[in-house]
């Protein structure tokens, strides 16, 4: 392994958080990763409306305080796909938030939007994996003309929790524009394990989400600190580091916000504290090996 960087973590291990579940407000979720030294957010929403869904001003507003505190933006979570909007749904939607994206990704100085695959909305299984590749497709090309790269996230949709259609998709579509998010904590949230399938998809993955998880004697899955839940986080960082992942880690407690079922709120202190821990469990990755 490399020499830690300033940051604690192997050199060329970038760590970020998505910044919402810190603060709603932007100069909260700032404020939470210049604590912990990281200055780099993955936004998702501020004041609790999507990037792609604010007013020019607001957007504006939030590149002036991002320049201002010297923060970087490491990508944009974007509704793409999400449990929000189905297969069924109308794809207008996803081309003009893209559109939105496009430009705004360009002044934020990113070029990572997250997607998913789309829910069925009742269809059945070869009709909703033909709309959903489909729909990728088209989005696909138009990323890749507008310099952008798609990360498909193991989260909602037709290829959501199946690292072969992840990887059909990747390489049947076979667009630069178009990889994968590992979210390390879903798979315990979608009842699959999280190593296996980061071992099949490895090669195409461009983005980590940070989060752990278990599941109770209820069956309820609790969302947890790093390293003590079921997803296995320690050993899906030691695979990544061990083959040279050079992306971003980027956290997603869900310990105070759960989005999906839109419910609490970013809390700065919990983020700040799930941050140290992802440290110190990559600081003792690195000493174990």
């Amino acid at each position: 392994m490399s020499r830690p960087s300033a940051e604690g973590v192997p050199d060329g291990i970038r760590l970020a958080g998505i910044g919402d579940e810190a603060s709603p407000g932007l100069a909260g979720q700032i404020g939470a990763v210049a604590e912990l030294g990281w200055h780099r957010l993955e936004l998702r929403a501020i004041g609790g409306t999507p990037v792609a869904r604010l007013d020019e001003r607001a957007f504006r507003h939030a590149v002036g305080l991002l320049e201002s505190a010297g923060t970087s933006v490491a990508g944009v979570a974007s509704k793409i796909g999400d449990w929000s909007r189905p297969a069924t749904g109308d794809f207008a939607l996803d081309l003009d938030e893209l559109d939105v994206l496009a430009r705004r990704c360009d002044v934020l100085g990113t070029r990572l939007v997250r997607i998913m695959s789309y829910p069925s909305g009742g269809l059945d299984e070869p009709e909703w994996g033909r709309r959903a590749c489909e729909r990728l497709r088209e989005l696909a090309l138009r990323a890749e003309d507008h310099g952008l790269v798609l990360a498909h996230e193991n989260c909602a949709g037709w290829a959501g929790d199946r690292a072969d259609r992840m990887i059909d998709l990747v390489t049947g579509i076979g667009s630069p524009a178009l990889r994968l998010l590992f979210d390390i904590g879903n798979g315990v949230a979608h009842g699959y394990p999280s190593l296996p399938m980061l071992r099949e998809i490895l090669p195409y993955v461009v983005h980590v989400h940070v989060k752990d998880a278990r599941v109770g004697k209820d069956g309820e899955v609790a969302f947890v600190s790093p390293g003590t839940g079921q997803a296995e986080v320690a050993e899906c960082l030691r695979l990544l580091l061990r083959h040279g992942y050079g992306g971003v880690l980027s956290i997603e407690p869900h310990l105070a916000l759960a989005p999906h079922l839109g419910s609490g709120a970013g809390d700065p202190a919990a983020f700040v504290a799930y941050g140290r821990a992802l440290e110190h469990l990559i600081g003792e990755i690195g000493g174990a090996r």
